[in-house]
């Protein structure tokens, strides 16, 4: 197995079979003509980006709750790592960070900490692909002076050189020590992201990239700032005990920023990457799995309810319902957490276990993810998801296991929208999407939704062949050869089980993956994210 020592990332997720870690076979001669010829299986077509909704500028989505006296503030911006130039990724996040905890004109970073400490007020920054969120929360008795830090953040930023050089050093470290080192969760995500929308602007961390952080100045925050942190991009979100005179000050203090900035990103459509294999060779005693597929399917489209039911019957993130956890960690033994998603996931850090609001995404992938596996273990748990995956593609769920998961849905959905926060989030990534009452609709969905309706969908929009895999592991190469073979993977169990699950685990064995054995590719995680 050939392996690529240093690889950009944007380079390393685009497995084409000439850049792939195998090298090719010499063509074979020419063979005499057949009378028939097998017909060949038309390629998937590419993802298109259909563009999202635009709300107006500095459109206000407001949920009056005069009972509470803690108002919520969601300012969300349509910019994101997409808006990232080449060669300087991380910028727009490292942008938006200086903006929110480097201080402002009126205050250092220490005093601007200083005042918002006794109000116990929050204020924090998240930037994703095409959106960043700043969000505040305070008591009313002290929004006055809050209102005033909050906005200043964007208004009058400080755009201190020590400051900047802070935090960009943070992001190094964020980059080189807590992602390749520390998290194997979240580079087998950020690997699948790389690998799925390789020559896309999705595909680089958003973070950024080792080379892309150490290119930035000061000069380049400042630029950024003025170009996609502006009235057109931003909608604005209050909440709690909020009037016609919270609303008339917060719009007239933003409408200082910019009106315009930046033309918007135009995205490209996104081949298939079907049948792909990225492995990130890092010491490790476990292996991390991430699978899945880019997908034409988002909120909005009839299909989506559907579709987040199976999956959510398949493995709701750090749920026990999940076939996936059932079988795979239950029965099995094999690991931790086995999971699914409908449209890309990132854990809201602060809400428990809950999908991050405000991820909005002109093109999402759905997904699957198994970690930590022993690596002895890591083909058998890959065949295991896939397994199930195709199990549920193929026939309709049981009635009793479908009543049992709509009944957890019409409860759980509700804590989704538990916080003003994540109401105003939803609401606000409903503009984009075009889809008002989103969770009222879904639970709606559940209604009406039937075992054969549900079916349907999932054979339309779920493919088990459509699958690309990226693992994090320490033996890449043996997980390589093994990949390749195609080989069964056996497995032995500490403890009896039982003679039904070891009859399916014989079909779990012989699985086929859904790997090309020419596009596996192995980089050193060390060197991960380097350009």
């Amino acid at each position: 197995m050939k392996t690529h020592p240093s690889v950009s990332l944007a380079v390393a997720a685009a497995l084409s079979l000439a850049g792939c870690a195998s090298t090719p076979k010499p063509a074979p001669e020419a063979a005499p003509p057949r009378a028939t010829a097998a017909p060949e299986t038309p390629a998937p077509a590419a993802v298109p980006a259909v563009p999202l909704n635009q709300p107006k500028p500095m459109q206000l989505v407001v949920q009056a709750r005069p009972e509470t006296p803690i108002v919520s503030l969601r300012l969300v911006f349509h910019t994101g790592s997409i808006d990232d130039p080449k060669g300087k990724e991380g910028l727009t996040a490292l942008t938006a960070k200086l903006m929110a905890e480097g201080g402002t004109q009126k205050l250092t970073s220490a005093q601007l900490l200083e005042a918002l400490y006794p109000m116990a007020a929050e204020l924090k920054v998240t930037t994703d692909k095409e959106m960043t969120t700043l969000a505040g929360r305070v008591h009313q008795d002290f929004l006055p002076r809050f209102l005033e830090l909050f906005t200043d953040t964007l208004l009058a930023p400080r755009f201190e050189p020590a400051e900047f050089e802070r935090l960009r050093a943070n992001a190094l470290n964020g980059v080189r020590n807590g992602l390749r080192s520390e998290d194997d969760e979240t580079l087998g995500k950020v690997g699948l992201d790389a690998l799925l929308y390789a020559g896309h602007p999705y595909a680089h961390y958003t973070g950024g990239t080792v080379q892309g952080l150490q290119a930035l100045t000061l000069e380049d925050v400042k630029a950024q700032a003025a170009r996609v942190f502006t009235q057109d991009r931003l909608v604005i979100g209050l909440a709690g005990p909020v009037d016609a005179k919270l609303q008339e000050a917060v719009t007239s203090r933003l409408s200082a920023l910019p009106a315009t900035g930046a033309p918007r990103v135009a995205l490209p459509p996104v081949p298939s990457s079907a049948g792909r294999t990225l492995i990130l060779q890092k010491p490790a005693l476990s292996t991390a799995v991430s699978m899945g597929f880019v997908t034409p399917l988002r909120r909005g489209d009839p299909d989506f309810f559907p579709v987040a039911f199976a999956l959510s019957n398949l493995g709701e993130h750090r749920q026990f319902i999940g076939v996936l956890f059932n079988e795979l960690r239950e029965q099995r033994g094999l690991n931790y957490g086995d999971y699914a998603y409908a449209e890309h996931f990132i854990e809201d850090r602060g809400n428990g276990t809950f999908n991050r609001t405000n991820l909005v995404r002109t093109q999402q992938d759905v997904s699957l993810w198994l970690r930590p596996v022993v690596p002895a273990n890591g083909v058998f748990a890959t065949r295991g998801a896939v397994y199930f995956l195709d199990q549920m593609v193929k026939q309709p769920l049981p009635r009793e296991r479908f009543d049992l998961v709509r009944g957890f849905l019409q409860g759980y959905t509700r804590l989704w929208e538990q916080t003003d926060q994540r109401r105003l989030g939803y609401a606000i990534d409903s503009l984009y999407y075009g889809t008002p009452d989103f969770l009222a609709s879904y639970r709606a969905a559940l209604a009406t939704m039937t075992p054969e309706s549900v079916n349907a969908a999932v054979r339309r929009r779920l493919q088990p062949d459509q699958l690309a895999f990226v693992f994090v592991t320490e033996d890449a190469d043996g997980l390589a050869k093994a990949l390749k073979s195609g080989a069964p993977s056996p497995i032995t169990y500490a403890s009896p089980k039982s003679p039904e699950l070891l009859k399916q685990d014989e079909a779990i064995i012989q699985q086929k993956l859904p790997v090309n054995p020419d596009a596996i590719q192995v980089l050193p995680a060390a060197r991960f994210m380097e350009h």
